[in-house]
């Protein structure tokens, strides 16, 4: 009698390689995942099981493991695309942005026409805040992949989410943009066009294109925003202006003369200022801009900003900035922690004025340094009523003769919105009375609060 003949090595791998293969697709997890361990244990097409394996890890919601099955590969094949993308996945998945990044541009580089690994870099790039690298992406994938709804999609969506909502009203608003370029125009016939520009903030760069058109032959810009700096390029090399506006992707105060300016500029243009002034840094852009980059008797355009407003009742706002009574509990000290501010617009409109206009924080861009200031006001109340807060709007000073505001009463669909600067508390006042309240500002945003005996 003789022994049975016992399988080859050979044999028994391909067998349990396809009993782990058949575990795998009825969902049987954990037994597939031992059959791959058993067949990777006899060295049997370890380059084909560990993406299997690692795949499976996945699933089981084990992204070291998975992690280390795929490093296995790479240890085989270190150009294993595959591999690298979803080593740069599974990076990622456990919060190891840098190196998922990096792992992901290598799987990139060697397959460099797959829409899908370079739609996972942009996404990898986009939560890492590295906005212009995920669009440059999401875009070099779209073109591989141009019916591909959900690319975009995210072109779409990281593109308006780099630009604030105000930011197209504003450009769309004619009386403000004639009265910049009135002064613009003003500025560069007075310099001649050898005047260098240097616009701070440029956005768009319209202001840029406007200084260009007036004759302008050398304007630097810069935003510091990625993504919108590289469309305002893009526009003013379609608007024919490449050859006179550089656009620079960082801000004023990264810029140098002897490096993106070959000399002090004679014309400062901007507009960065805030429905409230001063949120955007104004102050402190103008000041470095004045101490490194701009000539002694440069032009600034605009060369002085106020704050104007009046005292307000609104039954309506009040229930933005305050906060009482609610389903039978006293809610009031919430109202410490209510917004100062509030953009005037849409429902919000609705308030009674309780004074005349006034002037309540005037800013002299033309000058070198600026200091916090704090000063009392008295506002004489013109009509009774529960005051809620100060609203402000804006008044600019471009040129001689040339201004331009967004008074309520006649400007209420532009870029720049009223804002209202509640009180702590509603105050009642009456008709014929004053009211003092402090104005003035901590260089970053405005003060205005009653001052209460």
């Amino acid at each position: 009698m003789t022994d049975p003949v016992s399988p080859d090595p050979l044999t028994e791998a391909r067998a349990a390689l396809a009993e782990a293969m058949s575990l795998h697709e009825q969902g049987q997890l954990e037994g597939a995942e031992a059959g791959y361990r058993r067949v990777l244990a006899q060295g049997y097409r370890p380059a084909d099981v560990l993406p299997l394996l690692a795949g499976l890890l996945g699933r089981l919601t084990r992204p070291e493991d998975a992690l280390t099955a795929w490093d296995q590969l790479l240890a085989i094949e270190p150009d294993h695309a595959v591999a690298l993308h979803e080593k740069g996945l599974t990076l990622h998945w456990l919060g190891r942005t840098a190196e998922a990044i990096a792992t992901l541009e290598r799987a990139c580089t060697l397959d460099p026409d797959n829409p899908i690994a370079i739609g996972n870099l942009a996404v990898v790039q986009a939560d890492a805040g590295r906005n212009l690298e995920a669009l440059q992406h999401f875009r070099r994938a779209l073109a591989l992949q141009p019916d591909n709804l959900h690319l975009r999609h995210q072109v779409r969506r990281l593109g308006s989410g780099s630009v604030p909502f105000w930011h197209i009203p504003m450009m769309n608003d004619t009386p403000r943009n004639d009265a910049f370029e009135d002064a613009i125009k003003a500025a560069i016939g007075l310099t001649g066009p050898d005047a260098r520009v240097l616009d701070i903030g440029a956005g768009s760069g319209l202001l840029s294109l406007m200084a260009a058109r007036a004759g302008a032959r050398k304007v630097v810009a810069c935003e510091m925003e990625p993504m919108i700096a590289e469309m305002a390029q893009h526009i003013v090399a379609q608007n024919g202006y490449a050859d006179r506006v550089t656009v620079h992707a960082k801000p004023s105060t990264e810029l140098a003369v002897g490096a993106e300016l070959d000399a002090p500029a004679d014309i400062l243009v901007s507009e960065i200022l805030s429905s409230d002034l001063l949120t955007e840094k104004v102050l402190d852009t103008f000041e470095d801009a004045h101490r490194r980059l701009l000539a002694p008797d440069a032009i600034v355009i605009p060369r002085a900003a106020s704050a104007m407003g009046c005292l307000v009742a609104s039954e309506n706002l009040a229930e933005y900035a305050f906060v009482g009574a609610v389903s039978g509990f006293d809610l009031s000290a919430f109202t410490a922690f209510a917004p100062q501010r509030l953009p005037i617009h849409g429902t919000m409109t609705g308030w009674e004025r309780l004074s005349d206009d006034l002037e309540l924080v005037r800013l002299d861009l033309t000058h070198k340094k600026h200091d916090a200031t704090l000063a009392r006001l008295s506002v004489p109340v013109t009509a009774s009523g529960r005051a809620i807060g100060i609203v402000q709007w804006m008044h600019i000073d471009l040129w001689e003769g040339v201004s331009f505001d967004n008074h309520p009463d006649r400007y209420t669909d532009g870029g720049w919105l009223q804002v209202l600067h509640s009180f702590p508390e509603p105050i009642d006042v009456v008709a014929g009375q004053t009211l003092d309240i402090a104005v003035g500002h901590d260089r970053i945003t405005l003060i205005l609060l009653p001052l209460t005996e």
